[in-house]
């Protein structure tokens, strides 16, 4: 039996996620894409897990303080530690039956043991069409990653 790789919270938006312009904060957004993610991958490797990555966050629209929030995370691609969950944030009117989405963005985790150190994780392997196409999304952020890695690294080396 395959394990499940997808979790979904829904709640509603509170007054103290708002931001200046009256709309729920970005940063507000993305510790609940954090909490979905961290969640799912955690079930997925059975064990505590790390952010490592997050990447092309995209904000298409805002979402308004008292909307029903859907965060949807899924498994797209594993590496022998690490973890690729693609999140998807849509919002609704409470009154509305459609969600719209409202934000995308990959985060990459690495499951840890009890010392902090990387450790296997099962191998997510695409049932569908569908999760093929996320598992080749994933790869190719792989390649973009390494690619930024490398432009950022004299920066990087001139902190330390």
């Amino acid at each position: 039996m395959r394990k499940n790789n997808r979790i979904t919270f829904q709640f509603i938006s509170e007054p103290t996620d708002v931001n200046f312009g009256g709309k729920v904060h970005g940063g507000v957004v993305m510790k609940w894409i954090d909490q979905v993610a961290y969640t799912c991958a955690s079930t997925w490797a059975e064990k505590y897990c790390v952010t490592i990555y997050v990447g092309g966050i995209r904000f298409y629209k805002p979402i308004n303080i008292g909307e029903v929030i859907k965060v949807d995370a899924y498994v797209i691609y594993t590496g022998k530690t690490s973890i690729h969950i693609a999140v998807d944030v849509y919002s609704r009117g409470i009154q509305n039956p459609n969600f719209v989405k409202k934000t995308h963005c990959v985060i990459v985790f690495v499951a840890v043991d009890g010392n902090g150190k990387p450790s296997n994780v099962e191998k997510f392997v695409p049932q569908d069409e569908i999760e093929s196409k996320y598992e080749e999304y994933a790869l190719r952020l792989k390649a973009l990653r390494e690619n930024i890695d490398k432009e950022m690294m004299p920066f990087i080396e001139e902190q330390n």
